[in-house]
């Protein structure tokens, strides 16, 4: 039942991100808002609907930590891509641990 409600909240959410970015100028901004957002956001509202305020909480600062991993790594991956002119796999495999690193480092400093 969890997996049906989170597909149809989860499709909804990005059907009005789609409209969202569809109205928004220039197009490649349109794919911030992609499915990422809905997804996490049915996934808060389910988790909240079955556990409460306390344990949303904990999974927003996870996802809010995770995300910023993910901004290293995409950052690395990048300039490893353009400035070393490795090739893709080469790059992402390589940015894994960078990606590794800093979500451990934040957990620990962040969390505990």
């Amino acid at each position: 039942m969890d997996y049906a409600l989170r597909f149809i909240i989860g499709g909804l959410v990005v059907s009005l991100f789609a409209v969202i970015g569809d109205v928004l100028r220039p197009k490649s901004f349109a794919g911030l808002f992609g499915a990422a957002p809905s997804v996490a956001l049915a996934t808060l509202g389910l988790a909240f609907w079955k556990h409460g305020g306390d344990y949303v909480a904990i999974e927003g600062r996870s996802m809010i930590l995770g995300s910023i991993a993910l901004a290293a790594y995409s950052m690395v991956v990048c300039q490893l891509l353009m400035r070393a002119d490795w090739s893709a796999l080469k790059a992402t495999l390589a940015a894994l641990a960078v990606w590794l690193v800093v979500a451990a480092g934040l957990k620990q400093v962040l969390i505990g």
